[in-house]
């Protein structure tokens, strides 16, 4: 097991810069995990990492020693690809066992290591079998299990269940989360998939335009999200957004569909008339018969719940999580309750909750 700290990493591909400093410091045995939209930057930081590229600036600390100007096979990091990269030519057990001949253990400690491995991973019947005899699930434990045997100090994930469909990929989740557990090797995990990021990470770094703006615990993440891209980012369906601007003395906010809401904790984020954008999760959106009137537009059924998705009077869209026996037709009424809202500032898109 082992510590990783990052300290100011950037990386810039000719007058591009790509990332823009990332600070970090994971404990022994964490699991992180990268989140973001798609060239957000989170793959080239997992390659900076693994010294598959050079940092422009910055250092990478692993277990004490800065390990930024090393060559890759010197920094005892195991790497697991989308692709899963395996020798086509060499079966299960050459896969597996490739490395571990390359850093000359004798033939029965490879024997011994490969053998334990493929029994943890489910793959001890399948050991004489080329990769194209193999189903993509277990491919992807192959390519895990190459990593595991090395026992190196740090685990880079890179997308790998992404070429998984849906059903093998909760599945391979659960037990890329279950190993790494077990094992209690650091980890790094790259992903695009917030289900994927909430489900397997002790904490998360969401990477925005190359910038970390947020690395806290995935429900700090959702309940607490740094700004209104990392609201809009995290779950599912996406968080509503409303304009509006401070009143009552900030203690307040006066939405511009003519609805005002009392701050419910004593917030007062600032003078009267300071713009703010308001967010609120579909599931906490209030079916009100008092409340303001939405048209449907349309109805995404989830089995148990159904999504609903119209428009307010003043055109604004607006997505309702409810349960199934309880989705309308044509048109509801919804309000706002005030413990749900989140506040953020309209132009910088920060959250606002300290007293200003």
């Amino acid at each position: 097991m082992a510590t990783l700290l990052l300290e100011d990493l950037r990386k810039s591909f000719g007058s591009t810069p790509v990332l823009h400093g990332i600070d970090l410091a994971l404990a022994s045995g964490e699991m992180l995990v990268i989140v973001g939209a798609s060239g957000c930057g989170k793959s080239t930081l997992l390659r900076l990492v693994a010294g598959l590229e050079v940092p422009t600036a910055g250092r990478i600390v692993l277990d004490g020693r800065d390990v930024a100007g090393l060559d890759p096979a010197a920094r005892d990091i195991a790497m697991v690809f989308q692709n899963y990269a395996l020798y086509p030519h060499m079966t299960v057990f050459e896969n597996m066992a490739y490395g571990l001949r390359i850093r000359g253990l004798t033939r029965d400690a490879i024997r011994k290591r490969v053998g334990e491995v493929a029994e943890l991973l489910g793959l001890g019947g399948l050991l004489a079998r080329k990769p194209r005899q193999l189903s993509g699930g277990q491919r992807q434990r192959v390519a895990m299990g190459r990593a595991i045997v090395r026992e190196p100090k740090l685990f880079l994930f890179d997308e790998p269940l992404s070429n998984l469909d849906a059903k093998l990929r909760v599945t391979m989740r659960a037990e890329i989360r279950r190993l790494q557990r077990r094992m209690g090797v650091t980890s790094l995990y790259v992903t695009h998939d917030q289900v994927e990021a909430m489900t397997l990470g002790d904490r998360l770094l969401v990477l925005h335009l190359g910038r970390p703006v947020q690395f806290a615990t995935p429900m700090e993440v959702f309940e607490r999200p740094a700004d209104t891209y990392v609201a809009g980012f995290i779950g599912a369906p996406a968080m509503n957004f409303l304009a509006g601007r401070l009143g009552h003395g900030g203690s307040a906010v006066e939405l511009d569909i003519g609805v005002t809401i009392p701050f419910a904790d004593g917030r007062r984020p600032g003078p009267d008339g300071r713009k703010l954008t308001i967010g609120i999760r579909p599931e906490h959106v209030q079916p009100d018969p008092a409340g303001l009137a939405l048209q449907v537009d349309l109805l995404e059924p989830l089995g148990s719940e159904t999504v609903v998705i119209g428009r307010l009077p003043g055109g604004e869209m607006l997505s309702v999580k409810v349960a199934k026996a309880d989705a309308p037709t044509e048109a509801m009424q919804v309000s706002f309750p005030a413990a749900h809202i989140h506040v953020f500032d309209a132009e910088a898109g920060l959250r606002l909750d300290a007293t200003a």
